[in-house]
């Protein structure tokens, strides 16, 4: 199910979503990763299936980007856990696998919602330094966060919601 705005509009890679039918979307939404606050992993699969699962979708066949999903699991501090499923997880490697799956096809938009909250300030960081990484790359990096102590160690754009009103802080 997708939602049209109400009121206003929406544009996303020079495209008013309003215009858009579900097909159309669909292949917008392949250029979008999100990382969800409930992690939505797929609990029969294992952290190496999820975070491929972007790959598949897309149709590449696992000899073209194992190496690479095992190298970010590594990266995220996952490889030892590549064939654990999500269930026997904990809340900061459940994190760390939705991230690593949000980013393993380096899309051009990533959303992520509380990338932090569950896990410890050293991995905080790390993770902060990939997501600018993937900045530097090519992709914007929109983060909601609470953190502000964390994000206070990077220079980047800020965007404040207070009061139903967006503030921009350089």
């Amino acid at each position: 199910m997708s939602m049209k705005p109400t009121r206003g509009l929406i544009n996303i890679f020079d495209r008013d979503v309003s215009l858009l039918g579900k097909e159309e979307i669909a292949d917008l939404r392949k250029r979008v990763g999100i990382v969800q606050q409930d992690f939505r992993l797929l609990d029969h699969m294992t952290t190496y299936e999820n975070v491929a699962l972007p790959f598949r979708i897309l149709g590449r066949s696992e000899s073209s980007y194992r190496g690479e999903v095992i190298e970010l699991l590594r990266w995220v501090g996952l490889g030892e856990r590549m064939d654990a499923l999500p269930p026997i997880l904990s809340g900061g490697e459940k994190q760390r696998a939705a991230i690593a799956r949000a980013v393993i096809a380096r899309p051009q938009l990533l959303l992520a919602d509380e990338p932090t909250g569950s896990v410890d300030p050293t991995l905080g960081r790390r993770l902060l330094r990939l997501f600018i990484e993937l900045n530097r790359s090519g992709t914007a990096v929109v983060i909601a966060t609470h953190d502000v102590a964390l994000m206070d160690q990077y220079e980047a754009r800020r965007l404040v919601l207070h009061q139903g009103q967006v503030h921009t802080y350089e």
